[in-house]
């Protein structure tokens, strides 16, 4: 098991899965309770009590998955507050964070609710799916776009949209699988995720688009508080 913090540098497909605000929206000013320096010292602290028990979930649930987490963290100061769950080239699990997303936390229980919900995208294979989702709408509008006489850029714009609409299918249940055992995993490691999960009161709510990745706040946090109550939080 190896606990890493590292520069980001070679990050393959991700799954964008805490954001503080909609494409093309200036991130969100935040008034952090917690200076620099204490937001650094607790991230470190985070990694190392959340990774260990992320890794022991993931061999249990998932034992043929690689379950060596690689904890990074993008310097780029112009990145706004976001975390995301992706694979380096040799399939093993990153989990990434901006220094924006680390400066914005109100507490430790907001950094390792957040490391927990993207550890659990991993174990529960969201990325394997969401190219699944995005193949199969590839092929759909391919299909109807070669049907209805479309030439063949026609036919190259149908395959980019259908594979846009297939990666966003089943994105909200995936955001609120990964709040439920991004839950039990931050609770397990020694934090209070209905604390953590706070982090959502101070971040755009999405609502219930058709077609959006993430599902209201509203849904992700009753989701946290009934998975806590079954963990007698």
């Amino acid at each position: 098991m190896r606990r890493l913090i590292l520069l980001l540098g070679f990050l393959t497909a991700a799954c964008d899965t805490v954001s503080t605000g909609a494409p093309g929206t200036p991130p969100v000013a935040y008034e952090p309770s917690m200076t620099p320096a204490e937001a650094a010292r607790s991230f470190g602290e985070v990694v190392t009590a959340v990774e260990p028990v992320a890794e022991a979930e993931c061999r249990r649930l998932t034992p043929r998955q690689n379950c060596d987490f690689l904890i990074v963290v993008d310097p780029r100061r112009d990145s706004g507050p976001n975390a995301f769950q992706s694979e380096d080239r040799a399939g093993r699990p990153v989990i990434t964070f901006t220094v924006g997303l680390i400066a914005s936390v109100d507490n430790a229980d907001e950094l390792a609710f957040i490391m927990s919900h993207e550890a659990a995208h991993h174990i529960k294979g969201h990325l394997a799916r969401q190219r699944e989702n995005a193949e199969a709408g590839a092929i759909v509008f391919r299909g109807l776009a070669t049907l209805t006489g479309g030439n063949a850029s026609d036919v190259a714009n149908a395959e980019k949209l259908g594979a846009a609409v297939g990666a966003r299918t089943y994105s909200k249940e995936f955001e609120l699988e990964a709040d439920q055992l991004g839950t039990i995993i931050a609770y397990r490691a020694g934090y209070n995720p209905l604390r953590g999960a706070q982090f959502f009161a101070r971040i755009p709510d999405p609502g219930d688009r058709f077609l959006g990745t993430h599902p209201p706040n509203a849904a992700r946090l009753d989701m946290v508080r009934r998975t806590a109550a079954g963990l007698g939080l």
